[in-house]
């Protein structure tokens, strides 16, 4: 049984916008360079983040800076196709399924874009043979790791699946979610960061998998089963003031990507901050009871770092810089009706957003350090 204090690094989804918690990670691993947290869980593209982690030798410095400086070198066309060629056919299949009312199945897999480009970028950056992230096994084994967690949501059964490698038991069973015990590989990185819709769904096995958000309604879980007492995460999600929240973002009807943008936010995001509140009430009741009583229950620390900036909002700043077919589709979902596009901030693998977000996560794990130091301490 791990130590009641065990630390787990939470990673949720955010698309691009993830490269913020890189960002709250630099300015961390600056003031507290041996504090590789022994369990790491990541669901959507926060299983980049995980899976980055998870593989790499060296200290959590180390490990940090090396991920950092791979958000700092990527383009929108290291994560998916964006020539116009590219682009074009995947709409005319997804198109030719809906105006032939199914007629027509394309043997291919349909989604609006292709993430060949971010697969050939795991597996040369953290995969192995077959895709094996071979380096999770070697920090098991040398006890700088007790488990990893990647979660995904299986499009065949309609649950929730997390991914455990790890140095110790790793089942557990809830209503629609359950782990599965495995070598990790570049395909549970890609399922977990499928977005729906948008990246084509990955099959490990013999089911199909998409984005790890989708099912999972408890994001706190995978790390509390595996041994945490205490819980670091960073969110993507911008808290806005009460008055803040109150100021329209859009004039007239509402575009689809101002729909979209809040559907993904109430799928992807929204989650941690219930589960967060349901984690701090639960300790309430269990500290009020007496030891007898508490049945095994144990209060979970949580510490939750979240933007200063509201990132959705940040990037139409950048919008007019994103590669030329991928702008124009985008445009075509309102895009540029919406004052917060939350939608285009998952897509917007562009570098200058990208480093933008670092500077913004760095100056935020700066303003939270001393509130960091004192939870590590407990």
């Amino acid at each position: 049984m791990p130590p009641p204090w065990e630390l787990a690094l939470v990673l949720p989804g955010g698309g691009a916008r993830t490269a913020y918690q890189v960002g709250v990670l630099r300015a961390l691993a600056r003031r507290f360079p041996t504090l590789d947290p022994p369990i790491l869980t990541g669901v959507s593209a926060g299983a980049i983040n995980c899976a980055w982690l998870a593989t790499r030798p060296g200290s959590f410095a180390d490990k940090v800076e090396a991920l950092a400086g791979m958000w700092e070198r990527l383009s929108t066309d290291e994560v998916f196709r964006v020539d116009s060629f590219s682009l074009g056919r995947n709409l005319v299949r997804v198109g030719s399924r809906l105006i032939t009312g199914g007629a027509l199945v394309p043997q291919r897999r349909l989604a609006m874009v292709d993430t060949a480009p971010l697969r050939e970028l795991l597996q040369r950056t953290i995969g192995g043979e077959k895709g094996r992230l071979q380096g999770v096994a070697e920090n098991l084994a040398k006890g700088a790791l007790r488990a990893v967690a990647l979660t995904t949501s299986s499009y065949s059964t309609g649950q929730s699946i997390t991914w455990v490698e790890s140095a110790g038991s790793t089942v557990w069973e809830r209503a629609h979610r359950k782990s599965v015990g495995t070598l990790l590989t570049v395909d549970h990185v890609m399922a977990s960061a499928a977005l729906p819709f948008f990246f084509p769904a990955v099959q490990v096995g013999n089911a199909w998998y998409g984005d790890g958000g989708i099912q999972l309604t408890a994001p706190l879980s995978p790390a509390i089963h595996l041994g945490a007492g205490r819980i670091l995460a960073i969110s993507t999600r911008y808290r806005a003031s009460q008055p803040e929240a109150e100021v329209p973002v859009i004039d007239g009807y509402p575009p689809p990507a101002q729909i979209a943008g809040m559907l993904l936010n109430a799928i992807f995001l929204d989650a941690l901050d219930a589960d967060a509140l349901i984690a701090q009430r639960v300790n309430h009741l269990i500290e009020a009871m007496p030891e007898s009583a508490r049945d095994g229950l144990r209060p979970i620390d949580l510490l939750v770092v979240r933007p200063s900036a509201d990132l959705g909002k940040l990037a139409n700043q950048y919008e007019a810089r994103l590669p030329g077919a991928f702008r124009f589709l985008t445009r075509g979902l309102g895009t540029r009706e919406t004052r917060r596009n939350d939608l285009l901030s998952l897509l917007m693998f562009q570098h200058d957003y990208l480093s933008r977000l670092l500077e913004i996560g760095e100056a935020d794990g700066e303003a939270r350090l001393e509130e960091v130091s004192a939870f590590l301490r407990g």
